[in-house]
This record gives structure tokens, sequence and C-alpha cells, in this order.
């Protein structure tokens, strides 16, 4: 998996709410074409930017709550969290340089 990490239901309070820097997390499903293109995308970002924000995955179908609390509609969603609030999200695949700047605006 490297740079990323998988969250669950039961550990998305400690790795995202309770979290001190920016986390962005990547609502995903396995059958979802699109999630697997900025899957890489988002390792390389982790790789380059992990010491200013988190990068965390959640699989919708097998943690169907957090994604129910958070109204992800579609999948990828990619949103931003600081100080345990989502901040910015964007639904869809998009360029790497877009994802950066998602996530910058929360830095």
């Amino acid at each position: 998996m490297g740079a990323t990490k998988s969250v669950t239901d039961a550990s998305f309070a400690a790795d995202v709410l309770k979290s001190d820097k920016p986390v962005l997390v990547d609502f995903w499903a396995e059958w979802c074409a699109p999630c697997r293109k900025v899957s890489p995308l988002l390792e390389e970002i982790a790789g380059e930017m992990g010491d200013l924000v988190s990068i965390v995955k959640l699989n919708i179908d097998e943690n169907p709550e957090t994604a129910r609390a958070y109204r992800v509609m579609s999948v990828p969603t990619l949103t931003v969290f600081k100080n345990g609030e989502p901040v910015q999200s964007i639904a869809g695949a998009k360029p790497k340089g877009e994802l950066v700047k998602l996530i910058e605006s929360a830095l």
C-alpha cells in the first residue's frame, strides 16, 4: 500500500478527526474504475507531501457508516479534513495538479 493508509469506520475518528495535520480522505470502492486511476496519484502525493498531510483511503462498501455520515454519493470522493471538519471536497477522478491544489487549500 505504501504511503497512503487504510481507515475504517472504527478508526476514522482517531485517524482523521483527531489528526494534528490535514487529512485527505479517498472514499473509494473496489468496483470503481476511476478510483483505480486516482490511487497511484494519491500514493505519489503522499510520498511527496506526507510531512504536511495524511492521505487515507476508506472503502465505502466495507465502511458504510462513515460514507453515509459524510453523504458520499459517488466514488471517488476526495475530502480534506482539517481540525476534525471537512473543509473541501471533490468527486471523480482528477489530475494530480488538481488533487495537490485541493490539499494545499487546507494547509
